[in-house]
């Protein structure tokens, strides 16, 4: 066993019940010290780890990272993808309109005026905005160790998934004031050009394309790191608030869902438009979208 891994299991899987570190530790009859000893990897006994599935009901095999984990709520999901992103070399990713890793600060802002905007009044809201707090901080904090760490990041974006980006912005499906939804429209515009200025580039460790022809049915993420690879398939995008519940994501390790989801990605890359005649597409997307929104 790996107790960092576990460690980072199950601090996601923390955050996936809804439970508060105090409430875990005190039904545990620890410390919340030692609780978050746990999650930084200090060994943990094997019915330490049973009691613990059992609070978060989920499977010891869960938490020892056998079989599939998943997950429902955005902000663990990103925790999760944290932990896993700072174990891989290679970044390989099917059917996304953009690029978690490789967002701008403005697609922060973005992002946090929009959770604000959509917050309800009272304690309610309150709650929502912590938990947004959290979401963004996981964000932000992945797209650090990107930035320290460099793996070779493989992107190919789904035209489909670019073009209902663009029109309708980030966030879609919150109820914003028109000055915010103008705000996400055009900070999707922004990612999606400098997409197309990174695909003109073609920088050392990152190759982005995109696929014009048969849309990818459900978009996902092949992690690779020296040991272990996982496919990360999810509905749960960046822009989620943080209670969002949209769907389930899940994660395996399972070689056999590995190699079939590589060989997808192998196809779909073989055959996307990439470099200078890519980035041309994006920015013509990019200016339909435009005509028809103004």
């Amino acid at each position: 066993m790996k107790f960092a891994d576990i460690g980072q299991q199950l601090r996601a899987y923390r955050m996936e019940s809804g439970m508060r570190a105090e409430e875990i530790a005190a039904r545990l009859g620890v410390s919340r010290a030692a609780l978050y000893r746990y999650e930084k990897g200090e060994v943990i006994k094997l019915e330490t780890i049973r009691r613990l599935a059992e609070l978060l009901k989920v499977s010891p095999l869960a938490l020892l990272g056998i079989g599939i984990e998943y997950f429902a709520r955005p902000a663990a999901f990103q925790e999760r993808l944290r932990g896993l992103e700072e174990q891989a070399d290679q970044v390989l990713q099917i059917g996304f309109p953009y690029c978690d890793l490789l967002t701008s600060e403005g697609f922060d802002g973005a992002l946090a005026e929009a959770w604000r905007q959509a917050a309800p009044p009272g304690n309610e809201g309150a709650a929502a905005l912590a938990q947004a707090d959290q979401a963004l901080g996981a964000l932000i904090a992945r797209k650090r160790l990107y930035a320290a760490r460099r793996p070779t990041v493989i992107a190919v974006l789904g035209e489909a998934a670019i073009v209902s980006f663009l029109s309708q912005g980030l966030c879609y499906g919150l109820d914003l004031p028109p000055a915010t939804r103008e705000r996400c429209r055009e900070a999707a515009r922004q990612e999606v050009l400098a997409l197309a200025a990174l695909m003109d580039a073609m920088p050392l460790g990152l190759q982005i394309g995109l696929t014009r022809g048969p849309q990818p049915a459900a978009p996902f993420v092949v992690l690779r790191g020296r040991e272990r690879a996982h496919v990360v398939t999810s509905p749960l995008s960046a822009e989620l608030p943080a209670g969002a519940q949209v769907g389930v994501a899940g994660i395996t390790a399972a070689d056999e869902s590995v190699a079939a989801h590589q060989r997808i990605a192998e196809t779909i890359w073989r055959e996307a438009l990439k470099g200078p005649e890519a980035a041309e597409r994006l920015r013509d997307l990019t200016r339909r979208t435009v005509l028809l929104t103004d």
